[in-house]
C-alpha cells in the first residue's frame, strides 16, 4: 500500500506535469488534526483546471493514479437520474485502487474555485502555479462541531423521536419488517443520534465533532452509555426489534434528561410516558385485535 507521502507526491506530481491543472488543494479528514489516522482515510483532492471537457472526454488520464479496483463518477450517475449537472464547471471521480488507497478527486474551473475555496475550513493548498488560491487560515474542524440546540430544537427532537416510534410499532404488529426497520433506523435513529451528539457536545463545551453519522460516538461516550447504544440495533427477529425499540427509549430518556438539565430546558415527560405505554400495549396486542385500547 502506498504511503501518504507517496500518494501526495504522486497527486501533486501529476498536477505539476499537466498544464491544464493550475492548482491543487486538499480537504477532509487528512487535514483534520482531530481525526484519527488509519489506512482507510481517503484523499479528498481538488484540481483547479483551465477547462473540464478534455478530462471528461479522455478518461484514460486517471490511470496515472494507479490500478483501479472500482470507480464511481457521481456527476455522471446524477445525470442518469435526470439531475441538472454542469460538467463545464466541475466533475468528480471517486477512485478505489488495488493497493487499498482511495482518492476522491474533483476537477473544477478557476471560476468554480473562486466561488467555493475555503468554505470548507478543513482546506490545505498543495500546489498553486499561478497564485490563484486565496490566503486562508490554517485548517480547523470548527464547522463540524456539535451545535448547541435551542429549546425549540430540543423539544422538536424529542417530539420526532417519540412520534415516529408509533410507526415502528405499527409496522411490527402488521408484520411489515422493511417499514418497521426503516422507521427505526431513519427518523428514530436520526433523533436519537442528534440527542446523543448534544450529550457529547455538552461534555466538551461544544468544541467537539462526533463525526459523520456518529462515527466517533464510541470514543466519546462512557462505556455504560455506549453499551446502551449498541443495544439499539437488532437483527430481523421481531422480538429483537422490539428489544431495540425499548433500548432506544431508555437511552434517549437518559441522555435527553441530562441535556435538558444542562440547558435548563424541560424534558417533555408526557411524550415519554404516553408513548412508552402505547408501545408496550402494541407489543402485546393480539394479531386479531379489533381495537388498540
Amino acid at each position: 500500500m502506498r504511503s501518504e507521502k507517496e500518494m501526495l507526491e504522486m497527486i501533486v506530481g501529476i498536477a505539476d506535469n499537466d498544464e491544464r491543472i493550475r492548482a491543487v488543494y486538499m480537504n477532509g479528514s487528512r487535514t483534520n488534526t482531530n481525526a484519527p489516522k488509519d489506512i482507510f482515510q481517503d484523499y479528498d483532492i481538488v484540481y483547479v483546471v483551465t477547462e473540464t471537457s478534455s478530462f471528461i472526454e479522455d478518461e484514460n488520464w486517471i490511470s496515472l493514479f494507479g490500478d483501479l479496483l472500482m470507480l464511481q463518477e457521481p456527476d455522471k450517475n446524477d445525470l442518469g437520474c435526470n439531475e441538472e449537472i454542469d460538467f463545464t464547471r466541475s466533475y468528480g471521480y471517486l477512485m478505489l485502487f488495488s493497493d487499498g488507497n482511495r482518492i476522491d478527486l474533483h476537477i473544477e474551473t478557476k471560476e468554480a474555485m473562486r466561488d467555493g475555496y475555503g468554505v470548507d475550513k478543513l482546506t490545505v493548498p498543495l500546489l498553486d502555479k499561478d497564485n490563484l488560491l486565496p490566503v486562508i487560515p490554517p485548517p480547523t474542524d470548527i464547522d463540524y462541531h456539535v451545535k448547541r440546540p435551542t429549546e425549540l430544537r430540543y423539544v422538536s427532537c424529542c417530539n420526532e423521536f417519540w412520534w415516529c416510534l408509533q410507526n415502528v410499532a405499527k409496522g411490527l404488529w402488521r408484520d411489515e419488517l422493511p417499514y418497521a426497520k426503516q422507521m427505526l433506523e431513519l427518523p428514530v435513529r436520526n433523533a436519537l443520534d442528534e440527542m446523543v451528539s448534544w450529550w457529547i457536545g455538552k461534555e466538551h463545551d461544544f468544541e467537539i465533532s462526533t463525526g459523520k453519522m456518529g462515527k466517533y460516538f464510541k470514543r466519546n461516550l462512557p462505556n455504560a452509555y455506549w453499551n446502551m447504544y449498541q443495544e439499539t440495533y437488532s437483527d430481523a427477529n421481531d422480538e429483537n426489534v422490539w428489544n431495540a425499540v425499548f433500548s432506544s427509549c431508555e437511552l434517549f430518556r437518559v441522555v435527553a434528561k441530562e441535556v435538558a438539565d444542562y440547558f435548563s430546558y424541560t424534558y417533555p415527560v408526557e411524550y415519554d410516558t404516553n408513548m412508552t405505554n402505547y408501545l408496550k400495549r402494541v407489543r402485546n396486542l393480539p394479531l386479531d385485535a379489533k381495537e388498540i385500547f
